[in-house]
């Protein structure tokens, strides 16, 4: 089985698509798949469908999608005849106590492929090994082909497990960035930090990783004025000023000579992969 969650939802089983086109036992399908190989309550799955306000029918309407779902997958599983390795449906979505599980037979799933070379990427940058760590996080990168269940219709659980992949992935890209800015490959970074600091107007590590970059492309004076901009975003939008470490680095490229803003840590120290990187930290105006 191959379960993808990193864009488009994604479900194989012999190669052959098990999606079904419908919203509900797509959210149905979504919530297994980023669940694989764990039981998922049937209450979660009604949580997730009708958002807390399920009606009279729900368990049995989760059962009739389940029951669907494995009508797709045993059309799969005869296309793939006596190779499949199971040998019906209810082996790969199985009913237990209380809820359903997914059973993808240890076979590829990118979340799990993500945090797998993230984490090699994260220790590579505590050993200051930044040519692996840059490596190993651009090949967890890589698996992301849009936001997460970009085509699924999300209730709140989904919603929320969303949102916590995406902090993954900023998190992921904060220090695939700063090992890369750590080999000098601070040109080639200006045209993809130029995009996400529009992208991402209140994250200070992607800020203060793009003035590292325009310094030290000699263009100085674009450096300090993304560090205005970001200041003025932010006491607008959020009534804060930036942080300590970013207003070191502002006074470090306005004073000094560039090897020394060359020194300056362009970024948070790295987090383990479930952390969010989200904004940075900040000081309340006033």
């Amino acid at each position: 089985m191959e379960i993808r969650v990193l864009g488009a939802l994604d479900v194989r089983v012999c190669e052959v698509s098990v999606v079904p086109t419908a919203p509900k036992p797509r959210q149905v399908l979504g919530l297994l798949a980023l669940r694989a190989d764990q039981v998922v309550p049937a209450g979660v799955l009604a949580e997730e469908l009708w958002s807390g306000r399920p009606p009279r029918s729900a368990r049995t309407t989760v059962q009739t999608y389940v029951l669907q779902l494995r009508d797709m997958i045993d059309r799969a599983l005869v296309r793939a005849g006596s190779t499949a390795g199971v040998s019906c449906a209810k082996d790969v979505l199985v009913t237990s106590p209380g809820g359903y599980m997914l059973n993808s037979g240890n076979g590829m799933t990118d979340v799990r492929e993500f945090e797998r070379l993230a984490g090699t990427g994260y220790r590579a940058m505590d050993a200051d090994d930044h040519p692996l760590a840059a490596r190993m996080l651009g090949e967890a990168l890589a698996l992301w082909r849009g936001p997460a269940f970009a085509d699924v219709p999300v209730g709140g659980q989904l919603a929320v497990e969303a949102k916590r992949l995406e902090e993954t992935r900023l998190c992921a890209l904060d220090q695939r960035i700063e090992a890369d800015l750590r080999l000098g490959r601070h040109r080639v970074l200006l045209a993809e930090l130029t995009v996400l600091v529009d992208r991402y107007r209140t994250h200070e590590s992607l800020h203060g990783q793009f003035m590292v970059a325009l310094h030290r492309s000699g263009r100085r004076g674009e450096a300090l004025e993304a560090y205005q901009r970001l200041r003025n975003t932010l006491v607008r939008e959020l009534g804060m000023e930036p942080s300590a470490g970013l207003r070191r680095l502002q006074r470090s490229i306005l004073l000094a000579g560039p090897e020394r803003a060359e020194r300056e840590p362009a970024a948070a120290a790295p987090q383990p992969v479930a952390a969010p990187a989200g904004a940075g930290r900040f000081t309340r105006v006033g």
